[in-house]
């Protein structure tokens, strides 16, 4: 079976297609701060200097006062660019940080190096994609967390939301993110397998936290921003995950608190790891994404490939069912468009590294 099928190879709505696409000034950007994928753009942005504006509420109001078509589907954040001469609501994090590397050549956060852009990838990848299912199932599988978030949640979109509003929000969000928890893989039989790698994640981040400032050296990568979107959920509102933080990864909870404005480092080329180092400080976090992150993600790519709704798998030697997704099947193919863009050097080196790791299915061969 061919895993990859007859997948697009770009996501509606998303820049990796051959636009003539250029950046506003400055560049609007609609979102919540609960979202974990807005909060990973505003920081990448503040970071790189490049001029801004946050809109927050809701994104089809405020996508309408602008006048612009909605994507498809709506996802945050939402940032307007234009392309081919009109002005369009762009989404989809990774590709959008890969346009403004272009765009804007001065402070990057993708590596030169093509062997560690592609690491810095494949971890950008891992958490917008799977640290994302310990946002989730910490929100609302847990009472407390629950109430706070659907408290909360309803607000930042409108703070000044009359009190009945604000309950039949609250018991509308709450009952249908509680209800989607299914969606992600979390329930009964899953919750200890998403909890345990939360923690062992946030230990092993912790590890590279007491070496370097930042994953890949003094400097922040676009994979930095990722993780640190869903952390600023996971340690910065939900207080479940919070106090777990807090107990085991003391770095992590300082980090995450720093990344929110890194706006003044002066980053130098030399900021940035050796590949060789790289590989060494980053083995414990690829051995994770080889543990958990990369079963799924075969299982998916192979159901979406038979046009199976969902997949069942093993996952840290427990059963793993959830719906399939179509995009994270493209995140599968992205990942080898990465490596199969790398010469034949760089990927003996880059296979020799993910065998080491328990990766190497990561890359298909069909």
């Amino acid at each position: 079976m061919k895993l990859f099928g007859n997948l697009t190879k770009h996501a509606k709505g998303c820049p990796h297609r051959n636009f003539r696409m250029r950046s506003l000034n400055p560049i609007p950007i609609i979102g919540v701060p609960a979202s974990p994928y807005t909060r990973k753009m505003v920081a990448l942005m503040r970071f790189r200097r490049i001029p801004h504006i946050v809109e927050w509420g809701n994104a089809r109001d405020l996508i309408k006062k602008h006048n612009l078509e909605e994507p498809k589907p709506i996802l945050l954040p939402v940032i307007i660019f234009e392309v081919d001469g009109v002005q369009k609501a762009i989404t989809d994090s990774t590709p959008i940080i890969r346009h403004l590397e272009n765009e804007f050549p001065d402070r990057g956060v993708i590596p030169h190096d093509p062997k560690l852009a592609f690491l810095n990838y494949v971890l950008e990848d891992f958490g917008d994609e799977w640290v994302t299912k310990y946002m989730f199932h910490y929100r609302w599988h847990f009472k407390e967390d629950i109430d706070k978030a659907g408290t909360v949640l309803p607000l930042l979109h409108d703070v000044s939301l009359d009190d009945e509003s604000h309950k039949a929000f609250k018991q509308g969000i709450s009952e249908l993110q509680i209800s989607r928890l299914w969606v992600v893989g979390s329930n009964e039989i899953t919750a200890p397998i998403i909890e345990s790698s939360y923690k062992r994640f946030l230990l092993q981040l912790e590890d590279c936290l007491s070496k370097n400032a930042f994953l890949f050296g003094s400097r922040p990568s676009s994979a930095d921003y990722a993780i640190f979107g869903q952390l600023s959920a996971l340690i910065g509102f939900d207080p479940t995950s919070r106090t777990i933080a807090h107990e085991i990864s003391p770095r992590v909870i300082a980090w995450q608190d720093r990344m929110e404005d890194m706006s003044g480092i002066d980053p130098a080329e030399g900021d940035w790891l050796s590949y060789e180092v790289a590989q060494e400080d980053l083995a414990d976090i690829f051995q994770e994404v080889g543990k958990v992150y990369l079963p799924a993600l075969l299982a998916n790519a192979k159901a979406i490939a038979a046009e199976e709704k969902t997949w069942t798998t093993q996952i840290d030697g427990a059963q793993w069912e959830q719906r399939s997704f179509p995009y994270q099947a493209k995140c599968l193919q992205w990942i080898n468009d990465e490596f199969n863009a790398l010469n034949n050097d760089d990927q003996n080196q880059i296979m020799a590294f993910l065998k080491k790791t328990g990766c190497q299915d990561l890359i298909v061969k069909e």
